[in-house]
């Protein structure tokens, strides 16, 4: 036997790459159904199979209608906390977003990348974190190993590849600093989210 590379492969290497490749599209069949689940126009139901699928979701916290997620269980969110409709989230390296945060629509947050020095291409994943009191704005793309800082500002549009200083305000592709943010002792609280989105 022989791995996609050309590489032979021993009984035990290959009896693994088989297990892995079952326990993957077992994860391929969760996402499609937290995908169709993701057409529910009731959050409360939503985020019942979110939770169930390991998705840790804090008190007062909505995600919107047509959200798509890898690896639910390596994602955690804190209390009232709103992620915009067609929003992407990656569990693959610990995601965790903070309480009080919002996350506009079509936000994409990826915590694994490949490698395109390496001869195989293989994956590399590194976590994020978005602190409390976060805006991000839509169609913005965070990538792998980024932190968010408290209080800070992601223009629309944006492309994360650094860290995000607290109370910052930054946009472009690559987001770069913009201004300082106000406000430096955020308080509020996001409310009701649109009860059918």
């Amino acid at each position: 036997m022989k791995d996609k590379m050309g590489r032979d492969l021993s009984f035990d290497v290959a009896k693994l790459k088989v297990g892995n490749r079952v326990v993957n599209y077992w994860l391929d069949f969760e996402l499609l159904v937290l995908r169709l689940v993701g057409f529910i126009p009731l959050h409360s139901v939503r985020n019942f199979f979110y939770r169930l699928s390991g998705i840790k979701i804090g008190p007062g916290s909505t995600i919107h209608m047509w959200a798509n997620f890898f690896n639910p269980k390596g994602i955690e969110i804190g209390e009232d906390t709103i992620i915009g409709d067609h929003a992407f989230l990656d569990g693959r390296a610990p995601l965790k977003i903070g309480s009080h945060v919002d996350i506009a629509s079509y936000v994409l947050i990826y915590n694994s990348q490949h490698d395109v020095d390496s001869d195989d291409f293989h994956a590399l994943e590194e976590p994020v974190i978005i602190e409390d009191y976060v805006f991000i704005g839509p169609r913005a793309i965070i990538q792998p190993g980024v932190t968010i800082k408290k209080g800070a500002i992601v223009a629309a549009g944006a492309v994360v590849a650094k860290d995000v200083e607290a109370f910052a305000v930054v946009g472009g592709v690559p987001a770069k600093f913009i201004k300082e943010r106000n406000n430096k002792n955020p308080h509020y609280r996001l409310g009701r989210a649109r009860l059918f989105q």
